[in-house]
């Protein structure tokens, strides 16, 4: 359907507005007309509805400036075009000029119907615009609240034709990422490269002239000092760029703060450095063992079982011998057979103690036995339940931690006295060791070669448990785990961390 058009007449009579109506119908125009006569009932009518054009006169009680007025103080985008019943060149002037969009004579209404159709093209052009001008700045506005809600840095850097550096716009996080503010990057772009460390500059520079040559993306890692931190921050910039207005490059990006996610990178570098050292350590430690017993098997058992062998061989001839002389063969083949008895045992209990399958506390109180015996330093276990029920390769994980405890206790620490504690509460296990000796210090535990302090740690996360251990300069060392039990339970929150 054909759109009406609303048309306000100020200052015409209702003779003048027949003909404008009609004037315009014949044009192809469909239009409805209203007039107002006086000045005091404009303002009404003005709000009454959407009034697309306002055909105004100019007379001494109806002064076409006063309608002018009182359309731009109502804040009404109405286009108002003066149709006046005097031909005055100084008029038409003068109405132009204080907003009238065209003037018009009464007498000749030739020009009424391009001039309406011309000043509705032109609000509509004038609405589209304000239409595009309100989104573009609510599109702005969302984009600086996400900019500014970012947990990094949003930016534009423009590299010019003559290699300068420019930062069009900064986001408000240039503060809290570099430790500049805004204004203070964009008047001295030079500040950010400043910040970068001198180890990481030819990286920067080198990734930005190769996505300015080859027009691929922006992407480098590398580390600054903020200006007035004392920290050193790793950052990832990634950036999109495209040509400037004026020739360069233009990259639209973002900055963020990856210093943890690098320190995280590092930690599990460290860690499987230390696990593959681990490891070797422990397949050596494993090839050592193996050698030690098949020594142990060589040397001993085998050195006895060749002696019983050379006892048996003069009793296998046809010569006739005294009873005696069989007698004494057979004790001392007896007495070797014992010896070779206790070697297998010892070798047994060296791989496995049998005692583990008393129980976990048998098993430790033995071992705290036979290591007083061998070293002569006192060891008291304390246990709050005479019982702890562990399957068996979990008492088998807990007594080669105590067993490693132990040892370190006799080569490093110095002691006299070993004091170990085992509690079992809330579905955990709590193994604690402490010695009166030396102490263990951080670099020692930091060293490389820990290997047995290294192997206790990794069992423990195996079993799902902490460790801990920790020492005080000539008041000892403490070494302390806790090990679920059961499959739901948890370390508790009291365990200190490593």
């Amino acid at each position: 359907m054909a759109r009406i058009v609303a048309i306000l007449m100020v200052g015409h009579t209702d003779e003048a507005a027949g003909r404008v109506r009609e004037r315009l119908g014949q044009d192809g125009l469909l239009v409805t007309v209203r007039c107002v006569a006086a000045p005091e009932n404009l303002m009404d009518v003005l709000q009454e509805r959407a009034w697309d054009v306002v055909l105004t006169d100019d007379r001494p009680d109806m002064r076409a400036e006063q309608v002018l007025a009182l359309v731009s103080r109502q804040v009404m985008d109405i286009p108002v075009v003066a149709l006046v019943s005097h031909d005055d060149d100084l008029a038409a002037a003068r109405l132009l000029m204080a907003g009238a969009r065209d003037f018009l004579l009464t007498s000749s209404l030739t020009r009424l119907t391009p001039a309406i159709r011309y000043c509705l093209q032109q609000h509509e052009r004038l609405q589209d615009f304000h239409a595009t001008q309100l989104a573009l700045e609510k599109s702005e506005i969302r984009f600086r609240a996400i900019a500014s809600n970012l947990p990094g840095l949003v930016f534009q850097c423009v590299l010019e034709a003559d290699g300068e550096i420019a930062f069009p716009y900064v986001s408000e996080g240039c503060k809290a990422l570099l430790g500049l503010a805004p204004d203070i990057l964009r008047a001295r772009p030079a500040k950010f490269a400043e910040l970068i460390l001198a180890e990481d500059v030819a990286g920067y520079r080198q990734s930005m002239q190769a996505s300015a040559r080859h027009f691929v993306a922006w992407n480098w890692e590398g580390r600054i000092q903020a200006q007035g931190d004392t920290d050193i921050k790793w950052i990832s910039l990634r950036a999109t760029p495209r040509r400037a207005p004026h020739g360069g490059v233009l990259w639209e990006g973002i900055m963020l703060n990856i210093t943890r996610n690098k320190q995280t990178e590092i930690e599990i570098a460290h860690s499987r450095a230390q696990l593959a050292e681990l490891v070797a350590y422990s397949q050596k430690a494993k090839e050592q063992e193996r050698a030690r017993i098949a020594r142990e098997i060589h040397d001993e058992i085998g050195g006895i079982l060749t002696a019983i062998k050379c006892e048996l061989v003069p009793c296998m001839d046809n010569s006739e011998r005294a009873a005696a002389f069989y007698r004494n063969k057979a004790a001392a083949i007896e007495t070797l057979i014992d010896m070779v008895i206790d070697s297998t045992r010892r070798i047994a209990l060296d791989l496995r103690p049998g005692i583990l399958d008393c129980g976990i506390l048998p098993a430790v109180r033995w071992q705290a036995r036979e290591f007083s015996k061998h070293t002569g330093v006192a060891c008291f276990v304390v246990c709050e339940s005479e019982e702890i029920a562990l399957d068996g390769d979990l008492a088998v994980a807990v007594f080669r931690i105590f067993q490693e405890a132990l040892t370190n206790v006799a080569r490093h620490a110095g002691a006299s006295e070993v004091r170990v504690r085992l509690a079992e509460t809330a579905g955990c296990m709590y193994l604690e060791v402490a010695d009166n000796g030396r102490g263990i210090t951080r670099p020692e535990l930091e060293k490389v070669e820990s290997f047995g302090i290294k192997g206790m740690r990794e069992r423990c996360q195996q079993l799902g448990g902490r460790f801990h251990i920790q020492g005080q300069p000539k008041a000892g060392t403490e070494v302390m785990i806790w090990i679920p039990v059961e499959s739901r339970a948890s370390c508790p929150p009291e365990m200190p961390a490593e």
